[in-house]
């Protein structure tokens, strides 16, 4: 692999998704879609043929193989997050995954082992972190203008899919909280450095998709930092509305990020204290393309990297401790028919 030059990425699926995350912030910054695959190869062809990727390959274990891709990036379904990073740190790629970045917390520690093992990069793709909104967020608590972090509140909500959607499969390792509330969680394990710590939960409750039996539908998290701020994160899968929102509350005024998941869509920043009220707009530009520009700094310059496995692993230990106390089984692992 080359110290230089543009980023080679193979893509494991032909999801929709990625047009988003990985395609168009890969032409943004001159980085090669070497290959794609998928399990129905005209799938992948027409993927290709839309995209510009380079060429199709037969399988996900050809593509993790060939040796011209640095960097896997995967968005398959849930349940194949943890078996494929697996299989792709130890070909010795770099991956870049969406999250969450395996079914459960075991299968998350077999992850963090490989990483350590391959010495490559992994990151788990929570690309709302480096969008300016978000940094904003996190300006306004360090500078102290907002005072000291007394409350959070996330809410990542949605209108309901087909009840046939592969997120409301238990084996599949969906639920609204892989789906959504990830990053209600995230975004309040970022505020640590202004709340004494990382949060703690405290309680947890959630509803159950009906005829789905463990997915949830919902589910609302109680935390509570070490500095004595509390925090709020809910997230719900069959919502009357989209709403992907972060509020803090600190001592001298609050803010709300009105949409810190898609800020592309609304880069709003609602800041309120004593002096008054004021709307910060910072860019519709994607998340996803400041994501893939700090992951390329990362490998090619050395930069730093905000999100690697420690923190992937911390997440998914949170998700697992959510579900227990909502009375909701963990999510079950996949394993791969040629993994044994």
């Amino acid at each position: 692999m080359t110290a230089d030059g543009p980023l080679r990425i193979g893509i494991l699926g032909a999801a929709r998704i990625a047009e988003l995350s990985i395609v168009g912030p890969a032409r943004a910054g001159g980085h090669r879609l070497v290959a794609v695959a998928a399990r129905a190869r005209d799938r992948a062809e027409a993927f290709a043929a839309t995209h510009g990727v380079e060429r199709v390959v037969g399988s996900y274990a050809e593509l993790i193989d060939d040796p011209e891709i640095e960097v896997v990036y995967n968005p398959l379904a849930n349940s194949l997050h943890g078996p494929w990073n697996l299989a792709a740190l130890h070909a010795g790629k770099h991956v870049l995954t969406e999250k969450p970045s395996a079914s459960n917390a075991a299968e998350a520690a077999e992850v963090h082992e490989a990483v350590a093992k391959a010495g490559t990069v992994f990151m788990e793709g929570f690309h709302y972190l480096f969008h300016p909104v978000t940094l904003r967020l996190h300006e306004l608590l360090e500078s102290g203008e907002l005072g000291d972090l007394r409350h959070v509140e996330t809410m990542v909500a949605m209108p309901a899919p087909p009840d046939s959607d592969l997120r409301w499969s238990l084996p599949l390792a969906g639920g609204a909280l892989m789906d959504l509330g990830c990053y209600s969680l995230h975004a309040q394990r970022m505020l640590a450095p202004w709340a004494g710590g990382a949060p703690r939960l405290v309680a947890a409750r959630g509803g159950e998709k009906a005829e789905a039996g463990g997915v949830d539908e919902w589910l609302d998290a109680d935390l509570e930092f070490p500095g004595g701020a509390t925090g709020s994160a809910r997230c719900h899968m069959a919502h009357d509305t989209w709403q992907m929102s972060c509020r803090v509350v600190g001592s001298r005024g609050e803010a709300t990020v009105v949409n810190f998941v898609q800020p592309h869509l609304d880069d709003r920043v609602l800041v309120r204290t004593a002096a008054g009220e004021r709307t910060e707009e910072l860019g519709r530009r994607s998340s996803y393309t400041y994501q893939l520009e700090s992951f390329a700094a990362h490998l090619r310059n050395g930069a730093p990297l905000v999100l690697d496995a420690d923190d992937a692993l911390t997440t998914m230990r949170l998700i697992d401790d959510c579900y227990q106390a909502a009375g909701f089984p963990l999510r079950p692992r996949t394993v791969l028919p040629d993994a044994g």
